[in-house]
């Protein structure tokens, strides 16, 4: 089957021009081009672009979804290259947490810093973010 980027890219849920985009570096082989100039796809190529859109959505840097594409090439060799890209992966993301997680803490002091003033020049939110905030105690941290 051949398709064009608009379809592709309905079929993938992939924006146009982030399909060219993974074309330009080597993501995506570049289209076929037709004599009327129109990119076309065909069955691999939307499958590779699904692949790359699914590692995407799970946070792979795109040098992880390369080095994913290079060993899905290879589908006899032992998957422990796969399994270590996924837990680089995992620890990237608790890491992205853990950060979350810290800022949260920080929003929350700095919410609970409101002294429930009745405009803007008395909000206690407002003093601890700046530097006579930290000068009246009121610290993000």
């Amino acid at each position: 089957m051949r398709y064009t980027i608009g379809e592709v890219a309905r079929r993938s849920g992939c924006i146009a021009s982030t399909i060219r985009y993974y074309e330009r570096i080597g993501l995506l082989p570049p289209a076929r081009r037709g004599d009327n100039g129109y990119r076309y796809y065909d069955d691999r190529d939307l499958e590779r672009l699904e692949f790359v859109t699914r590692a995407r959505a799970l946070g792979f840097s795109v040098a992880a979804i390369r080095s994913l594409l290079r060993l899905a090439g290879h589908p006899g060799e032992p998957c422990d290259a796969v399994d270590h890209r996924v837990a680089e992966q995992l620890s990237a993301v608790r890491e992205r947490i853990a950060r979350l997680r810290r800022l949260e803490t920080r929003l929350k002091r700095l919410q609970d810093a409101c002294d429930g003033g009745y405009s803007v020049g008395d909000c206690g939110i407002l003093a601890a973010l700046t530097d006579s905030g930290h000068r009246r105690g009121k610290r993000l941290s």
